[in-house]
């Protein structure tokens, strides 16, 4: 069996600290669990139009198509917002998602024991929260014609899209309807068919392939409400499904109950390739935190737990993926915090580079 392969993305700002760390767990990986990896690392956003004037180079994309998985930092930071829209570092990761059609974005909100103080809700609400939002990411009103912003008569006009196709909803419902099953086997679609025609086309799609899965519970909710019961009760629901907008309100909301944007990872998935792998792109969910990039603050732990879902999703390494879970797990029990959660007394605080260093040791204890 051929070794796998990874393109490792860093980016900008604290996207290069953190993926520091995930290249010594994978470097681990292969010295003490012969699970070796063929990476190959390169530039995007603000980075990659430093040296090429744009945000995404043709050979990248390129090799963004060959691998078995890409691995990105983060992007952007205030010294681009002053570039033309067509080439700010944020068209580099909607170009990676477009050009790899990787139309379903997983995106997990699981509220480890030990953080379940940092939440903005009280703990018993969300102590072992563990849900799923599964966001379409290819189509909807970020990519729908027309837009742009026009001229009538003597005030300006904003125009975006909203549009889905019947394929478009369908597969991305089978992703998530996959999933369920690995799960709990309930899910809960989210939409606006109350007020909009894409709505009613959704949720009539997710009906229709839900005779597909007659052992998943399958619920709908209008997508304010679901944004309402996400912070009333969250953990009534274990996969949710929606659409690309909605979802990216959604994710970010679940992403607070957590406590720490730090702690969050993704994974964007596609279609499957020549060797049965979906194409896919993994990252954290926080952003590039230019204001303290180069400082050794940033949290890991996002960027290490993307690098665990590709462990199970893109290269069928379940146990391993357990493994590393775990040991994050068991650091962050044992008190080991970076800046961002320091709010306890009595806990350990860590650099960047140390946060890697207590979850390597972790592993080893695992052994």
């Amino acid at each position: 069996m051929s070794t796998p392969s990874l393109l490792i993305l860093p980016g900008d700002g604290i996207g290069p600290e953190v993926m520091a760390e995930v290249v010594k767990i994978i470097d681990w990986y292969g010295e003490k669990r012969d699970l070796k990896f063929d990476v190959t690392m390169d530039l995007v956003g603000g980075a990659a139009y430093d040296k090429h004037g744009v945000p995404l180079a043709d050979e990248t994309m390129a090799k963004a198509q060959e691998v078995d998985a890409v691995l990105l930092g983060a992007v952007g930071g205030p010294k681009y917002d002053v570039l033309d829209f067509s080439v700010k570092p944020e068209r580099g990761l909607l170009r990676l998602r477009k050009e790899m059609d990787l139309f379903a974005n997983l995106r997990p909100a699981q509220c480890f024991d030990a953080l379940a103080d940092f939440s903005s809700l009280k703990k018993d609400v969300v102590a072992g929260l563990d849900i799923m939002i599964v966001r379409e990411l290819t189509s909807g009103i970020y990519f729908g014609e027309p837009r742009g912003i026009i001229t009538e008569g003597n005030e300006r006009v904003g125009i975006n899209t909203q549009r889905y196709t019947e394929s478009e909803i369908r597969r991305v419902a089978i992703a998530a309807f996959e999933l369920a099953m690995k799960r709990g086997k309930k899910l809960c679609s989210m939409e606006k068919a109350n007020v909009m025609e894409s709505g009613i086309l959704w949720r009539e799609v997710v009906e229709e392939v839900a005779k597909d899965y007659p052992e998943v519970a399958v619920s709908h909710m209008y997508a304010d409400n679901g944004a309402m019961q996400l912070v009333r009760a969250p953990k009534q629901f274990d996969v949710i499904v929606t659409d690309n907008l909605f979802g990216d309100i959604l994710s970010d909301c679940a992403a607070m109950l957590t406590g720490s944007l730090g702690m969050l990872p993704s994974a964007s998935l596609g279609a499957p390739m020549e060797n049965g792998r979906p194409k896919a792109m993994y990252e954290p969910v926080h952003g590039s935190a230019p204001d303290i990039a180069g400082q050794g603050k940033a949290n890991p732990i996002a960027c290490i737990l993307s690098f665990a879902m590709a462990l199970r999703y893109s290269f069928d390494q379940g146990d391993e993926a357990t493994r590393l879970e775990t040991a994050i797990e068991k650091v962050l029990a044992d008190g080991v915090r970076t800046g961002d959660l320091l709010a306890d007394e009595g806990v350990t605080p860590v650099s960047t580079s140390g946060m890697g260093d207590a979850i390597i040791a972790a592993l080893d204890a695992s052994l």
